[in-house]
């Protein structure tokens, strides 16, 4: 999603696979869409199907792989991959698991039908507690930082604080700043800090830039382009990060 109706403006975010969006404006082979979020950003028409809701109603299979291959069969051999998913992209199923449970059906958004293996998704996804969360978190790292990412293509860093919130039933702004004083969380001095708490960088409290998951012992997790553009495990011990750490927060 860009912040203008060009591939040369900035990146605003990202809206992944199967995601429905609302069209709130059309320029010249551009949309203007609003996720779910309420985020609003520009994006290719090509890149949109205008119609029903998708994956919206009935069964619907979410891959929990970090990445999962649709295939046209139920071979990962005879072809290619018609498609490569990134985690938490929806499926509408079409039928119960075959080959001894190992494949399902599904219908893609552009109506085709395909074959993902059932390793790769759940159709029931549960909720994580905060422990199951942050042992989540530490698969992704090592995955890219990328601006305005909310995929496992590449998270930025209040992408992925949004996302291992949503693993735990919560919705948060998608900003930063916004975040930081997001209505759902309490404020949390830095002392009584617990493991799951929102960690939150910048200049003041008023000029948020960064954030971050703390996962105890001083550590936190954070998409990062300090030293090393990945998501990364950082200690709040360091001076870099001790002196830009101005808000703490738990989910109420």
């Amino acid at each position: 999603m860009y912040s203008h109706p060009s591939a040369d403006a900035s990146v605003v975010s990202q809206a992944i696979y199967g995601a429905n969006v609302g069209v709130v404006g059309e320029k010249e082979g551009w949309l203007r869409i609003r996720t779910a979020d309420d985020y609003i950003g520009w994006t290719p028409k090509p890149a949109v199907r205008i119609g029903q809701p998708y994956a919206a109603t009935g069964p619907i299979a979410e891959v929990q792989s970090m990445f999962a291959h649709v295939y046209r069969e139920t071979s990962t051999t005879k072809h290619a991959p018609l498609i490569t998913l990134p985690f938490e992209s929806r499926l509408e199923v079409l039928g119960e698991p075959v080959e001894n449970g190992r494949w399902l059906e599904v219908r893609l958004a552009d109506g085709r039908t395909a074959w993902v293996q059932t390793g790769d998704i759940a159709t029931e996804p549960k909720r994580m507690t905060i422990p199951e969360t942050l042992e989540f978190a530490k698969r992704l790292l090592g995955l890219p930082y990328t601006w305005g990412g909310t995929s496992s293509y590449g998270y930025d860093c209040s992408g992925l604080s949004q996302m291992l919130a949503r693993r735990r039933g919560y919705t948060l702004p998608r900003d930063a700043q916004p975040q930081s004083e997001w209505s759902g969380s309490a404020p949390v001095e830095p002392k009584d800090l617990q493991p799951g708490d929102l960690l939150y960088f910048g200049a003041s409290p008023k000029k948020v830039t960064h954030t971050g998951i703390y996962l105890g012992d001083g550590k936190f997790i954070n998409a990062t382009t300090h030293v090393t553009p990945v998501v990364r495990i950082d200690d709040l011990k360091e001076e870099y990060w001790s002196k830009l750490l101005v808000v703490a927060r738990r989910i109420k």
